[in-house]
């Protein structure tokens, strides 16, 4: 991987920013319109499977429904999209597009070859991965798409908030989208918009780490949580970096197979040009990660040091004491003090101070602080 300019984090929210091109609310993020919600859940596996569908009208995004051939040839949708597809729904996709929708396992590949290429129909074969970021876990969701000349399949498994905002966006601005090219490009540029504001989240969660850590005093449950946030944020920062990379894999692709248009093009270069910033703010989360990792480790070897110490200053003060029990202890015939009488009480004196004597020495050497 060639350099990176490593910009401050001040300037990755003008990223964020410049990649808003037509800004909404990050609460549409989390809108879902319950209706939909509710039609999903109760009428996917009904018995007349339907394909929800996407045409340009007004210069609008509108959505339709198809059910039957018929339905087909009385609209001309740019875009189709299989939000985790039955088994019908798969059939009917095969009766009336003549496409067969790849399945699970055809997601995993890595190899370039296996995610960007021409079938024998002609039609553009992409797989993608996009982050889903929610409160309690991140993940990376696997997307494939179909490129035709006049229309993009997609499918994915699980509900995505890009998604819902390029339709969302798509239907109330005018002007928007222009043909299904123009829909893999935004829903790419989203994403990459989507991993600003992840990545957003990763800066400040990682700065009240930081403060935490070298602000105050960590014990060992501190540091317990301290690592496991620090964990938390390296493995959404690693799904974020794998993003951008598939994403600028399958940007490169779309702009070597000579489809796009010159606007479309000039759309593609600014998306990889905020990639690659983006992709410098990844390494250096990677490097304070490492930084707070080690000082968080630091912070428990010294608290351990501080145990293993008591431990010693104990074992060194207890020694010589031992040392006099052990040697009035042996069954000798001629030892003087076995018959003195102040023998015991000198023996006991002659502990104590043994005691106290490292016990001082330590203290004024500080080893005991």
């Amino acid at each position: 991987m060639g350099e990176h300019c490593i910009l401050p984090a001040s300037r990755l929210f003008s990223i964020s920013r410049r990649l808003k091109r037509r800004r909404v609310s990050r609460a549409i993020f989390l809108y879902r319109s319950p209706i939909s919600d509710y039609f999903r859940r109760h009428f996917a596996s009904r018995a007349n499977p339907m394909i929800n569908a996407f045409e340009l009208r007004n210069g609008r995004l509108r959505q339709i429904h198809i059910e039957t051939r018929a339905d087909l040839e009385r609209t001309k949708p740019i875009w189709i999209d299989f939000d985790a597809p039955t088994d019908e729904e798969r059939l009917l996709a095969k009766e009336l597009f003549n496409l067969t929708l790849p399945d699970e396992d055809d997601f995993g590949d890595i190899e370039a070859s296996a995610r960007c290429f021409e079938d024998a129909t002609g039609s553009l074969q992409i797989r993608s991965d996009f982050l889903l970021d929610k409160a309690d876990e991140s993940r990376n969701v696997p997307v494939a798409f179909v490129l035709r000349p006049d229309i993009l399949f997609s499918l994915h498994e699980e509900d995505l908030p890009v998604f819902r905002l390029l339709r969302l966006r798509a239907r109330h601005l005018p002007g928007y989208l222009e043909d299904c090219r123009d829909v893999l490009l935004d829903l790419y540029a989203t994403d990459a918009e989507y991993s600003a504001d992840a990545l957003e989240g990763v800066y400040a969660n990682l700065e009240a780490v930081g403060n935490r850590v070298l602000t105050a005093r960590l014990t060992d449950e501190d540091a317990a949580e301290v690592l496991a946030g620090i964990a938390r944020e390296e493995d959404l920062n690693g799904r974020i970096r794998r993003n951008l990379m598939d994403t600028r894999r399958a940007i490169s692709f779309l702009m070597r197979r000579r489809l796009l248009s010159n606007d479309q093009i000039e759309e593609s270069r600014q998306i990889l040009r905020d990639i690659e910033s983006l992709d410098g703010h990844t390494s250096f989360l990677f490097e304070k990660i490492n930084f707070l990792m080690d000082a968080t480790v630091g912070f428990i070897n010294i608290n351990q040091n501080k145990i293993i110490k008591i431990f010693s200053v104990a074992s060194v003060a207890l020694l010589p004491p031992t040392l006099i029990a052990s040697i009035y202890g042996m069954n000798f015939e001629f030892m003087p003090e076995l018959k003195w009488l102040f023998g015991y009480p000198f023996a006991l004196g002659l502990m104590a101070v043994s005691v106290m004597a490292p016990f001082w020495f330590f203290r004024k050497k500080g080893w005991l602080k």
